[in-house]
């Protein structure tokens, strides 16, 4: 019988399923095949992902709570028939994957197995309790690794045609070297401050590293951007507020490299293979440790997360120029 994969993913952010990617990958080269993902729609993954060799179908199910958990339920079940799949594999440690699998009469459910999900498992290789501190990388490597899975390039990666995104993104692209400032984030606290970034974007135009600056942040976080370009009173700040994941993408292909915070937009730069410097003050760096991004942390870091965002005045931009600097060099 022919084998037929798919791999869920729940979580609604964009940075975590850019995580999960080698794991997804070492499944697809595990059985020489391609694989059908089931993510949430807010991750846009149908379009980010399109380029990718080694995925074939993706479908999106939002993994609701409250009334509508037994209408995703019936919806993941229809989805599941529909393509005849033989093995679901989940990434994290949700129950309605493994219900809705096990209720279609699919023969091999495997996934992390923390909490009630176990119930729901016929793989009984899975994870123990102690695991769940594990960080979502690291849990996603120990589950393949006990089912003789082998990973083996743990660093996210996204093939993009670029020429996809040009539509609708002209004016970006605007002659003479670009970079990009990754300014927001969902948690307020990992946001370094907007004058540290006007500092940094003088430093660097003094070395001549570049003509434009995209300010990559969100529509609600646009505040940041038209702070930046008020305060600074500086032509060459690109905002990027108004853009979409089409647009923002566009953006980091044509950057030399991109300085952010711990967020969304600096994971995807550096899946992209866009040079990337992450600014960490106020969270551990071990959230990035499978990635290629070069971190920045202040003298002294400490290592721990601080719900504060004054604790990003830590991280100084003498001390991120200088890491800069010597990352490019």
């Amino acid at each position: 019988m022919d084998k037929k994969i798919c791999i869920v993913y729940t979580h609604h952010k964009l940075g975590d399923l850019i995580w999960q990617l080698p794991y997804i990958k070492a499944i697809s080269e595990y059985y020489k095949q391609k694989v059908d993902l089931i993510l949430r729609e807010k991750t846009q993954a149908k379009n980010i992902l399109k380029d990718i060799d080694h995925i074939n179908l993706i479908s999106y199910n939002n993994f609701r709570k409250g009334i509508f958990y037994w209408v995703d339920v019936i919806k993941l079940i229809k989805i599941y028939l529909k393509y005849k799949y033989t093995h679901i594999y989940i990434l994290d440690k949700v129950n309605k994957p493994a219900i809705a699998a096990k209720l279609s009469g699919i023969k091999n459910i495997i996934g992390p197995g923390i909490g009630n999900q176990k119930k729901w498992l016929t793989e009984k290789n899975y994870l123990t309790t102690e695991d769940w501190n594990l960080s979502y990388s690291e849990q996603s490597q120990k589950l393949l690794s006990i089912n003789s899975i082998p990973v083996r390039d743990i660093y996210p990666e996204i093939k993009v045609n670029i020429e996809r995104f040009r539509n609708g993104n002209s004016d970006l692209e605007i002659k003479g070297k670009k970079i990009a400032f990754g300014i927001d984030s969902f948690e307020d606290y990992k946001m370094w401050f907007e004058e540290d970034f006007i500092k940094l974007a003088e430093k660097l135009y003094e070395k001549k590293l570049f003509d434009y600056i995209y300010l990559i942040c969100g529509k609600e976080k646009s505040y940041l951007a038209d702070n930046i370009i008020k305060l600074s009173n500086k032509n060459y700040f690109i905002n990027c507020s108004n853009k979409n994941l089409n647009g923002i993408i566009f953006a980091l292909k044509n950057s030399n490299f991109l300085i952010g915070n711990n967020s969304g937009p600096i994971n995807l730069a550096a899946a992209l293979g866009v040079k990337s410097f992450g600014l960490i003050a106020n969270d551990p760096v071990e959230e990035l440790q499978f990635s290629k991004i070069q971190i920045i942390t202040p003298d002294n870091y400490s290592n721990i997360r601080c719900r504060e965002r004054v604790g990003m005045k830590k991280l100084t931009v003498e001390k991120v120029f200088n890491k800069i600097m010597e990352g490019l060099n």
